[in-house]
């Protein structure tokens, strides 16, 4: 008997290739710091911008 997956085992047993959770933590890890260098680039160059584009908007309308 093979389910979907092409195990041949009984069901309620349960088959060892997919009993491991762990994950690729090394890969993870390097995303999330390459994700937050990138979020920090990005802050140091655009925030002045940004900054400067809100303090415009905010000052155009309390001129009214």
């Amino acid at each position: 008997m093979t389910d979907e997956r092409g195990s041949t085992e009984l069901p309620g047993t349960r088959d060892a290739r997919w009993d491991d959770d762990r994950g690729d933590v090394p890969g993870w890890v390097l995303i999330t710091l390459m994700t937050a260098g990138l979020v920090i680039i990005l802050w140091g160059v655009a925030g002045p911008l940004l900054q400067n584009v809100f303090t415009q908007a905010i000052d155009r309308v309390t001129s009214f």
